[in-house]
C-alpha cells in the first residue's frame, strides 16, 4: 500500500482507530511481551522505544561515527540550526539543487541514519503502511505511555520540546536524503506522516510524563485528509511555518 489519494480513506480510518488505543495489554498479533503499566498500542510503543535505543541511548559504533561527522558539520555550516538553513535555501531560486549541494558533504552519515530508521520501521511495520500511520498518529497525540523510561526520561513517546521543533529538524534531514537519492521514495511516503504527527501534536500539546487522551476522531480524520496526501513539495510549504502549522 502506498500513501496516495486512493488509499486515503482506508488509512484515515485505521488512523482514527489507532488514535483511541489506550489499553495497556499486549495486542494479540504483535508477539511482544506485555509491559506492566504500558498504555497505548503495544507495537507502536515498541517502535518508538527501539528507535530511541538504537539512535540515542545505545547507538552502534557506525551510528556514533555518523553523528561525529553530521553534528559538527551542522554546527559549523548551519550554526543557526539545520531547519533555519533549510528554510533559507528553500526560499532561493536555486532550490532544491542548492540544498542538495549543501548536504552533499554529509551524504554518508545521512545514508547511515536512513538505514537505521527505515530498518526499525520495517522491523515492526513492514508491508503495513496503514499501521505505520497509526504509530505516527499515536506519537503525535502523546497516547503512548511507556514506563521503561521512568524516572529519568519522558514516559510518553512523543516529540520532545514544547513547541516540538524536532519535526522541522527531521523534515530538513528527510529532504536532504531525498535530494541525494537516499531511499528517496521511502522518505517521500513517510514525510506526510511526519507532517501529520506535527499537526496532531501542535493541537494536542501532550504532557510528556503522563498518558494523554486522544483527540476527537473527527478532528483526526480531518487532519488525515489534509496531511496524508501531501507531496514533499507541498510539505516544504507547510514546514515554512514554525513552530506550528499555519
Amino acid at each position: 500500500m502506498t500513501l496516495d489519494r486512493r488509499n486515503l480513506l482506508k488509512i484515515g480510518a485505521a488512523t482514527v482507530a489507532g488514535s483511541v488505543l489506550l489499553s495497556g495489554t499486549a495486542m494479540a498479533d504483535t508477539g511482544l511481551p506485555p509491559v506492566p503499566g504500558m498504555l497505548g498500542d503495544r507495537r507502536a510503543n515498541e517502535l518508538w522505544y527501539q528507535l530511541d535505543e538504537i539512535a540515542l541511548y545505545h547507538p552502534s559504533q557506525e551510528v556514533q561515527d555518523a553523528y561525529a561527522v553530521l553534528f559538527p558539520f551542522i554546527q559549523q555550516n548551519a550554526p543557526e540550526g539545520l531547519y533555519k538553513k533549510w528554510r533559507e535555501l528553500s526560499r532561493e531560486p536555486g532550490y532544491p539543487k542548492n540544498y542538495a549541494e549543501f548536504v552533499k558533504p554529509v551524504e554518508q552519515p545521512l545514508r547511515t541514519l536512513s538505514t537505521l530508521q527505515l530498518d526499525n520501521f520495517d522491523r515492526f511495520y513492514r508491508g503495513d503502511e496503514a499501521g505505520l500511520v497509526t504509530a505516527f498518529a499515536a506519537f503525535g497525540q502523546g497516547i503512548l505511555f511507556d514506563p521503561r523510561r521512568e524516572p529519568v526520561e519522558s514516559e510518553v513517546h512523543t516529540m520532545d520540546g514544547s513547541p516540538p521543533n524536532g519535526y522541522h529538524f527531521w523534515h530538513s534531514i528527510q529532504r536532504g536524503q531525498m535530494f541525494l537519492g537516499i531511499d528517496r521514495h521511502r522518505w517521500a511516503r513517510i514525510d506526510p506522516l511526519l507532517g501529520f504527527a506535527w499537526a496532531l501534536q501542535s493541537i494536542a500539546k501532550p504532557d510528556h510524563r503522563h498518558v494523554n487522551p486522544g483527540l476527537p476522531r473527527e478532528q483526526v480524520r480531518a487532519l488525515a485528509r489534509y496531511w496524508l496526501p501531501r507531496t514533499p513539495a507541498q510539505l516544504d510549504r507547510d514546514f515554512q511555518s514554525a513552530p506550528y502549522p499555519a
